[in-house]
């Protein structure tokens, strides 16, 4: 087969890598809808590390080895894009953000924000941090609470959006939260949605009520962002937050960011600064209530270090298996599950041709329970992030993906989530409910389906 722009072509290529068989008219398409996850691990399986699949009419190179997709996100990344049909339809809701944007203007962009992402910068942050964390803990205790069942998922992504407010921002969306996460869950949903569609371009431009509903909620995200933006250009305040330095960032000619291009950073920022996080922490505490070992190993550490408060940023280094229990957690369950990018040029993977316009599909998940790579890779052991353990090969571990696109806040990410799990697991044991079924649910990131259902229980 030979491609152009991702479309395939009639006429037969040899150089084609191999493909996972299908005789369904729309290709794969189906398999992905039911089961992405399932579908992408079979490819591997069955085919290799360089797999096809055919999403009606797009054809993917699902790139399973950890050489060639370090190659491709760092060594090759000037051959590669982000101009593929998952990007361009996320660009639909969050615009030309750092996370979707390409060329100078995403060079600009990542110039502008990464001050505020420094190490130095983060730990002025941690206060903020530490505050919610603790205001978590003390509501779980509350009489209204009663030590009744909660959906951690829930309560992580409530506490992770009033953290993102307040650290990114310089504003509490407290009031707002359930508000501006209804309408990103309900937008994550959607996208999903329009991309398990043999056309997913087409999609969106036919008024459905699943389309007019994704639009009323961008509409109600867009009214909490500009307002957040319209209060800060009137009075910055006295925090150095990320949108303060992008409203004062000014270009060769001393010219500013609109108001459109404010917006499209703040709710990239909203997203990728809230949904993320709420995601792995979800995980790492369902992975600790599987595992009784993992968790007695933590609660001594946690007992160790702290006096049931929150951890200080010094303290943070005295807890290292709680570091690994994270990262453990990041590889079964990454929250950036997929990442996809398109061959500007032609190019050759594994001695097989990728052409011009040629889709390439990266899986994390995949990855991280690669056979070859990881002793084990179904089982839950933060032991293998141990201080005398090899480090990963390159490529084979990517929660906050590599190159020179992986995630700014990387580092703010790692410091919130391990002070949120030493401040709630230093007070309580969060239990799963039995019967309570857990499913992954691959969104725009790896969410747990229905949410996960814990009894909180005072140590």
């Amino acid at each position: 087969m030979s491609y152009y722009d991702g479309m395939v072509m009639r006429h037969r290529d040899t150089s084609a890598a191999p493909t996972l068989p299908t005789r369904n008219l729309l290709g794969h398409q189906p398999n992905f809808k039911a089961d992405p996850l399932g579908l992408m691990l079979r490819a591997q399986r069955e085919v290799g590390d360089l797999a096809q699949l055919r999403f009606g009419p797009f054809w993917f190179h699902l790139l399973s080895d950890p050489a060639e997709v370090y190659s491709v996100l760092v060594a090759k990344h000037k051959k590669y894009s982000k101009r593929t049909p998952g990007y361009n339809m996320l660009s639909q809701v969050l615009g030309q953000g750092l996370l979707t944007s390409e060329g100078e203007l995403w060079r600009r962009q990542r110039r502008v924000a990464q001050p505020a992402f420094h190490k130095a910068q983060i730990v002025g942050l941690t206060d903020v941090m530490r505050a919610a964390s603790e205001d978590l803990a003390d509501s779980l205790e509350s009489p209204a609470r009663n030590f009744s069942v909660v959906d951690i998922a829930q309560e992580m992504s409530n506490i992770t959006l009033r953290i993102a407010g307040e650290t990114l921002f310089g504003v509490d969306l407290t009031d707002d939260s359930v508000e501006v996460s209804g309408s990103l869950d309900r937008m994550m949903k959607g996208f999903m949605r329009m991309m398990a569609s043999p056309l997913p371009m087409l999609n969106t431009s036919i008024p459905l009520p699943r389309n007019l509903r994704m639009k009323r909620d961008i509409t109600e995200l867009d009214r909490v962002v500009r307002e957040i933006i319209s209060e800060r250009r009137k009075d910055p305040g006295d925090k150095p937050t990320l949108l303060n330095m992008f409203i004062n960032a000014r270009d060769e000619d001393g010219k500013g960011m609109s108001d459109t291009q404010l917006r499209d950073e703040v709710l990239t920022m909203l997203l990728a600064g809230h949904e993320t996080t709420a995601n792995a922490l979800a995980w790492t505490f369902y992975c600790v209530s599987k595992h009784p070992e993992v968790a007695r190993r933590l609660e001594a550490e946690l007992d160790a270090v702290l006096d049931g408060s929150a951890p200080t940023t010094e303290q943070l280094r005295e807890l290292p298996y709680t570091t690994q229990v994270l990262k453990e957690s990041m590889r079964l369950y990454p929250p950036a599950w997929t990442v996809g990018r398109r061959a500007e040029e032609g190019d050759e993977i594994a001695g097989y041709r990728i052409p011009k316009g040629g889709l390439v599909l990266m899986s994390p998940y995949v990855l991280h329970r690669h056979p070859d790579y990881w002793e084990n890779p179904e089982g839950f052991d933060p032991d293998r992030f141990g201080p005398d353990k090899t480090p990963p090969v390159r490529g084979a571990y990517l929660p906050f993906i590599v190159g020179p696109r992986k995630c700014i806040g990387e580092h703010f990410a790692m410091t919130e989530a391990v002070i949120m799990i030493a401040t709630l697991l230093s007070r309580y044991r969060l239990e799963l409910i039995p019967g309570h079924a857990v499913i992954p649910e691959p969104s725009v990131t790896l969410r747990p389906k229905n949410g996960i259902k814990m009894r909180v229980r005072r140590r």
